[in-house]
This record gives C-alpha cells, structure tokens and sequence, in this order.
C-alpha cells in the first residue's frame, strides 16, 4: 500500500456520527466524542472511496484551534495518511495556533513531535477523571493529558 492519489480528504458538515466507529479509535468515549463533534470540523480521509481516516477540529477562539480527533484504521497505519491528515486540518488553519492532547503513549508522542509539535502543558488527571475505565495504550494507563502545540 502507497500513499497515491487514490486518498482524498473531504470535509463532512452532516452525519458526522457516521463515522464514530472511526472515532473511537482516537478517542474512546462516545460521550466525550459528543462533546465536540457537531461543533467541530470533522475531515475524513478515503482511500478508494472507503474512509479510513479521520481528524476532527474545534476552534476555541479566533486564533486558535484544537485537534480533539485524529484517527487511523489500524490496517492503514504507517502509510502517511495520519501525517496527512493532521497536515490537511493545519492547512485549513494556517493563520492560527493549532493544539492538541493526547495521552503519554510513547508512539503518539513521537509520531506528533516528528510533525513539529512541542510540549505545552498537561492537565493532571484527565483521562481517569473524564474516563470510566482504564485506558491502556502500549503498556501505559493513560493518566494525565499531555497539551502539545504548533506555531
């Protein structure tokens, strides 16, 4: 598999609950998905005409805008399609400050400073306060939200 012109990026204004199954691969929770979906900007990802990936915004002011979603189906991963992605979504945004959290998994965190975002701050607690479960990822329960930003 290569990354050709058979994958596009779209931008999806309705039923955007179509595409929770991949949703929740970034983001685990359906409630806390609702919080930010039909507010945000949901972009989605085909390859052959088939989505397999998404990223969803939400601008928090007039010059910034948070990332709360980017997700790849697991059989499309390490192709460049998140990469492209997230570049798609900052493309969008150019003249704004673009952030997102994510939690301590050591992958995530180097697949986003590989794509130039650094350390902002985190917010203790996070996943195990908004989250019912556990949330392991690569051996790490997933504890505080880790804020990274990009100029």
């Amino acid at each position: 598999m290569k990354n050709d012109d058979n994958f596009t990026i779209t931008e999806v204004d309705k039923d955007k609950k179509h595409y929770l199954p991949l949703l929740l691969i970034g983001d685990e929770s359906e409630i806390m998905i609702d919080r930010y979906l039909e507010s945000g900007t949901l972009y989605v990802g085909l390859f052959n005409g088939k989505p397999i990936a998404v990223c969803a915004t939400v601008n928090l002011d007039p010059d910034t805008v948070e990332i709360k979603n980017l997700a790849v189906e697991a059989e499309y991963r390490r192709h460049g399609y998140g990469r492209r992605m997230l570049e798609y979504a900052e493309s969008q945004n150019s003249n704004k400050q673009i952030i997102l959290g994510t939690g301590e998994t050591p992958s995530t965190l180097r697949f986003y400073k590989s794509c130039g975002y650094s350390y902002s701050h985190r917010i203790p607690n996070f996943f195990t306060d908004n989250y019912p479960a556990p949330i392991i990822e690569e051996g790490v329960t997933l504890r505080d939200m880790i804020y990274l930003e990009k100029q």
